[in-house]
C-alpha cells in the first residue's frame, strides 16, 4: 500500500508540475485573478458533475465542513491566488519552482503538528539549511532584498501545505477524489460569481495559448491532479508519500524550459539542487 501511495502522489506531482507554466500561458489572455478564482469555479462545474454521475451526495457531511474550508482556504484559494500574482509580478516559472521547493518540509511540519509525531533535531536542521537556501537564492536575485513574488509565493507554499495536509487526513476516510470535489463545490458559491463579475470587468484576449493554459490549471492543476495525490497521502502517508514532491521543481524546469523555452542560469540549479537535499532529509529524519 505504501509503494501504491508513492507511485498515486508522483503521479501527482506529475499533474502539478505543469501548473506554473499553464498559469503563465492563461495569462496572455486573461486577468490574473480570473485565472486564480476561474479556474475553481470551473473545477467546481467538473466536481458537480462527477459526483453527480457517481451518486454521491453533492455536500460532504456538516460535521467535516471545517476541515473542507482549510483545503478550500488552502487549495482553492491561497496557492492559486498568491502564486498566480507572484508569476504576474514578474517572477519566472524557474525561480518560482525553486521557491516552492519548500512545500514537501512545510507539508512535513503541518503533518507533524497535526499527526502528533516527534521528529528528531535532524529534521529541524534541515528544515533551517533549506530556509537558509531559499533566503540567500532569493536576496541574490533581488540585491540583497526581498522582492513582493518571494513573499507571495511563500504564502503560496504554505496554503497548499495546510490545504495538503488536511486533505490527505480527510483521504483516510473519504476517497481523495470525493474530498477536492466537495472542497471545490463548497467554494461554488463564492468562486461562480466573482469569476462571472471578472470575466466582464477585466479585458479577455481568446489566444490558443491563453485558452489552453487555462483549460489546464482548470481541468488537471485544479482537479484531476489531486486525484492520486491525495490517495497517494493518505495510501502512504503525508510525510513519506509527500517526498515524491521533491521532484516538482526540476520538473516544472523541464516544462518551462520546454514549453516556454525559458532559461535559467546555473544558480537556479544548484538552488533546486540544495534545497531538494534539504527536504528529503526532513522527510526521512522524521520518526
Amino acid at each position: 500500500m505504501r509503494r501504491r501511495g508513492t507511485a498515486l502522489a508522483f503521479l501527482g506531482v506529475l499533474a502539478f508540475s505543469g501548473s506554473f507554466p499553464g498559469t503563465v500561458h492563461a495569462m496572455e489572455g486573461f486577468d490574473p485573478w480570473l485565472v486564480a478564482i476561474g479556474r475553481a469555479a470551473i473545477a467546481a462545474l467538473l466536481a458537480l458533475a462527477c459526483l453527480k454521475v457517481a451518486g454521491r451526495p453533492l455536500l460532504p457531511p456538516r460535521h467535516l465542513w471545517r476541515s473542507y474550508a482549510l483545503i478550500s482556504l488552502g487549495v482553492v484559494f491561497g496557492f492559486p491566488l498568491f502564486s498566480g500574482l507572484a508569476l504576474a509580478l514578474g517572477s519566472s516559472t524557474a525561480h518560482a519552482a525553486v521557491v516552492t521547493a519548500l512545500l514537501p518540509a512545510a507539508t512535513a511540519v503541518c503533518a507533524v503538528l497535526r499527526a502528533g509525531e516527534r521528529p528528531r533535531p535532524l529534521f529541524w536542521v534541515a528544515c533551517l539549511a533549506g530556509a537558509a537556501a531559499i533566503t540567500a537564492f532569493t536576496l541574490t536575485q533581488h540585491q540583497g532584498q526581498a522582492a513582493w513574488p518571494d513573499l507571495l509565493l511563500v504564502a503560496a507554499l504554505l496554503s497548499a501545505a495546510v490545504g495538503y495536509t488536511e486533505g490527505g487526513r480527510l483521504a483516510r476516510q473519504v476517497p481523495g477524489w470525493q474530498v477536492i470535489s466537495h472542497a471545490l463545490v463548497l467554494s461554488l458559491p463564492l468562486t461562480a460569481p466573482v469569476a462571472v463579475a471578472l470575466a466582464f470587468l477585466t479585458p479577455i484576449a481568446i489566444t490558443p495559448h491563453a485558452v489552453a493554459g487555462f483549460a489546464y490549471v482548470s481541468a488537471v492543476s485544479m482537479f484531476l491532479g489531486f486525484f492520486p495525490w491525495y490517495a497517494g497521502l493518505a495510501q502512504g502517508g503525508i510525510a513519506r508519500a509527500g517526498q515524491t514532491q521533491l521532484t516538482q521543481p526540476l520538473l516544472t524546469l523541464v516544462w518551462a524550459w520546454f514549453l516556454m523555452g525559458e532559461r535559467f542560469g546555473l544558480i537556479t540549479v544548484v538552488a533546486a539542487v540544495a534545497v531538494l537535499v534539504c527536504v528529503a532529509v526532513t522527510q526521512r529524519a522524521r520518526t
